[in-house]
């Protein structure tokens, strides 16, 4: 069986009343976590073709996102470590429960388009890697995302975090490698820091890579990480968890911003212009032609632990959201049999992985109002928070983070609907 929350937290060290006695750094992990699906393969799909076929122009998109992303994870902490629930168990006990079930069935939805984006990478990482066929590829990829969670479930989370960690550091240098062979310009790069956009297709990968940054499924588990790592606490010692848990966030999206920035201007300063064909297959290529062949292996390397971690985290999350809005786990094959149905059924019938990578992200930006505005109205009140509840600037940035999600969002289905360019 699956576990989760509490039974997770009983493996791990007892929620005492007893102040934290440990170094500030033996504290991080949980948002490292978290940071695993800010590098998934729905990123790198979004951020390459971005790179590719506009160069620096949205560069500012991975900025701010990263920014949003690191206020939203925080916030997703400090709800767990403040009320000892995560999000899904916070919204349950104050949703009527047809509410409950809808909100539930959106979530699942996002979580499958999770699913399916990082099944997709690393089925490409194995075809690129071993010239497997894609559909053992995602086979293989759902095989290995259960073992990594087995981990998890037998050893406790701060085993998983390690590993996660591991896998963080193989993605970093999969990716970043390429601009030690090809710096990018500093002048773009700064140029590319000014907002604008350059058609409507520039819109739909603008939302595609706020969806692969800032992702729904993560600010659901991100609570139930914090919360089942470190327990529910009050005064000094809440104090210092929420301290430790800004510099673990800081920490953790840090690399996962360098890393989304490195893939974009990778691109743009290697691919922009290169006969990629679209897709991942062909940047892998365009990458070999122009950096050369251990360049476009650290790539393929770095695309599969993407895959193989993402996927585990995605999974992980699914079964936060179930178990904290329905009080109801399913065993692990079972849940990892139905979230892997979609994309394996995906690879069957030969739809573009790619595509089908980069449309995913489109629909996890669908999912984020759903998660953040609850998320910024429960962190601010005080009756849920207590005195730790958001302060006003703080209220106001994340409600700005908010509205800039949702209008993006409504442009790109005005630009989609009338066809505009």
């Amino acid at each position: 069986m699956y576990t989760t929350g509490p039974e997770i937290a009983a493996k791990e060290e007892p929620r005492t009343s007893a102040a934290p006695r440990l170094p500030r750094l033996r504290l991080v992990g949980p948002a490292f976590v978290a940071a695993i699906a800010y590098v998934d393969p729905g990123n790198v799909a979004t951020n390459v073709t971005a790179g590719a076929t506009y160069g620096y122009l949205l560069v500012w998109v991975i900025v701010a996102a990263n920014a949003m992303a690191c206020l939203v994870q925080y916030l997703s902490a400090k709800l767990g470590l403040v009320t000892g629930q995560s999000l899904p168990e916070a919204l349950r006990d104050r949703m009527p429960r047809a509410g409950r079930l809808a909100y539930w069935a959106q979530a699942e939805l996002v979580a499958v388009a999770t699913d399916v984006a990082e099944v997709l990478g690393g089925a490409i990482a194995l075809n690129l890697l071993f010239d497997l066929p894609l559909l053992v590829g995602g086979l293989i990829t759902g095989l290995v995302s259960t073992a990594l969670l087995a981990v998890q479930n037998r050893r406790g989370q701060r085993s998983f975090e390690r590993m996660v960690i591991g896998l963080l550091a193989v993605i970093a240098l999969g990716f970043v490698a390429g601009l030690f062979v090809t710096p990018p310009s500093a002048a773009d790069t700064a140029n590319g820091l000014i907002p604008r956009f350059d058609g409507a297709d520039s819109v739909l990968l603008a939302a595609g890579m706020l969806g692969a940054t800032v992702m729904p499924h993560v600010v659901y588990l991100h609570s139930a990480l914090a919360r089942d790592r470190h327990g529910k606490h009050e005064g000094t010692q809440q104090r210092k968890l929420l301290s430790a848990t800004k510099y673990d966030v800081g920490m953790a999206m840090l690399v996962a911003g360098a890393v989304n920035l490195a893939m974009v201007l990778l691109a743009a300063t290697a691919l922009q212009g290169s006969d990629t064909g679209g897709s991942l297959e062909g940047v892998h290529a365009a990458i070999g032609t122009h950096l050369g062949g251990p360049i476009a292996l650290l790539f393929a390397v770095g695309l599969l632990a993407s895959g193989f971690a993402s996927t585990a985290v995605g999974c992980y999350a699914g079964a936060v959201i179930m178990g904290g809005l329905l009080r109801r786990r399913i065993p692990l094959m079972i849940r990892r049999v139905i979230t892997l149905i979609p994309a394996l059924v995906l690879l069957a019938v030969g739809v573009d992985p790619t595509q089908a990578l980069i449309l995913s992200q489109v629909v996890l930006s669908f999912g984020i109002p759903f998660t953040l505005i609850p998320l910024v109205v429960l962190t601010s009140r005080r009756t849920v928070m207590g005195s730790c509840a958001n302060q006003r600037p703080v209220t106001v940035a994340a409600a700005l983070v908010t509205v800039i999600v949702i209008t993006l969002n409504l442009v790109l289905i005005y630009l989609t609907a009338t066809g505009a360019t």
